[in-house]
């Protein structure tokens, strides 16, 4: 009879799968999960690895009961394995999840988490609509979880295999996020464009800080300097008067201000830039732009000669996904870990809207 894998408890496939997929990694939720650590412990259970002839359909993972895991001879996991693809019948006591549950495990964690990292192979040539079982891990994928893999050997695998399945980008926005949450621990440098430097307190805030004044400025800014830059809404870290009124602006001492006000000293007209920085919420709003507009305009600028940028840690992240409906139109969004590219939430009209031919 084939032997099969050995196996891990689900929360230690779990603890494995944060490792492997760490912060930065595309749709990392789907691949690190609960639901996902227990797709994998089924895929390892019935024997699903690559090469083994042997593959699962995603409601198996809702058939499989905390007791079945504890039947762990080889008879046991085979007969479950087969009788996992029977027609259910009756009502199984203790399953994991409810029968609809199959389609996040498909569609989520198998079809956008494992299957485009590599973790997970499909068997080729079956029908969409087809119920044949397709899914197995990948070989290299399945190593990782032996239980005698462990310490700087296991360290050193998970290395091996990121190098080797995640994508050049996601590899990028990995060691970006990597280096922030080591200069959290120690606080966060901060290089003006003029060369003088700032410490700002340990927090997600600064590293996003320090990315909007050292990368979004060089890549997105002709020549870039800082007109004031806050620290948790409060302190003041830099406030240059002689800068701001030299290009006519009046920056008041009683009004709410940005986390940083940058301005581009490269175009024939300055170009002011208003920067929220969002680790939990704060971003540029219809009602905070209209403030600063204000601003600008009492000042004599042209609100064409205005910009405002939300910037985030990554795109994957919460503050995100729970900010981007309040972002205003005629604004733009960055993300530290993705530095080269750029968001832009473009406002129409119906007698001005451009088709998307005109867009790229």
């Amino acid at each position: 009879m084939t032997e099969l894998p050995a196996l891990l408890p689900v929360s230690e496939i779990q603890k494995r799968l944060f490792e492997i997929f760490p912060e930065g990694t595309p749709n990392r939720g789907y691949c690190t999960r609960e639901i996902a650590a227990k797709t994998v412990f089924v895929m390892l259970y019935a024997g699903a690895m690559e090469h083994s002839d042997i593959f699962i359909r995603p409601n198996q993972v809702t058939r499989m009961t905390d007791a079945q895991t504890k039947r762990i001879s080889v008879d046991e996991r085979f007969a479950w394995a087969k009788s996992s693809l029977a027609k259910e019948r009756t009502e199984i006591p203790g399953r994991w999840y409810a029968v609809d549950s199959r389609e996040p495990i498909r569609d989520e964690t198998l079809r956008d988490g494992f299957v485009p990292t590599g973790a997970v192979v499909v068997k080729a040539n079956i029908p969409t609509t087809s119920s044949i079982p397709r899914y197995a891990l990948a070989s290299s994928f399945a190593t990782l979880f032996h239980p005698k893999l462990a310490g700087d050997a296991l360290a050193q695998a998970i290395a091996e295999w990121q190098g080797e399945n995640l994508s050049a980008s996601a590899l990028a926005r990995i060691q970006i996020l990597g280096r922030g949450a080591v200069a959290t621990a120690h606080g966060v440098m901060v290089v003006f464009p003029n060369g003088e430097t700032r410490k700002l307190v340990a927090g997600p805030s600064s590293i996003v800080t320090k990315a909007v004044v050292e990368e979004f400025s060089k890549r997105f800014l002709a020549r870039t300097a800082v007109i004031f830059l806050s620290e948790s809404r409060n302190k003041v870290v830099a406030r240059d008067e002689s800068l701001a009124k030299a290009i006519g602006l009046a920056i008041p001492a009683d009004r709410y201000l940005p986390d940083i006000l940058l301005v581009d000293l490269g175009p024939k007209h300055p170009l002011l830039v208003f920067v929220e920085v969002v680790a939990t919420d704060g971003p540029i709003s219809a009602p905070r732009k209209q403030a600063f507009l204000e601003i600008t305009r009492t000042a004599g600028f042209s609100d064409h000669n205005v910009a405002f940028v939300t910037a985030y840690l990554d795109r994957n992240q919460s503050a995100f996904k729970k900010t981007v409906p309040e972002l205003a139109w005629n604004s733009f969004a960055w993300f530290a870990s993705e530095p080269d590219h750029i968001i832009v939430f473009r406002e129409g009209s119906v007698d001005h809207t451009s088709r998307l031919s005109d867009l790229l």
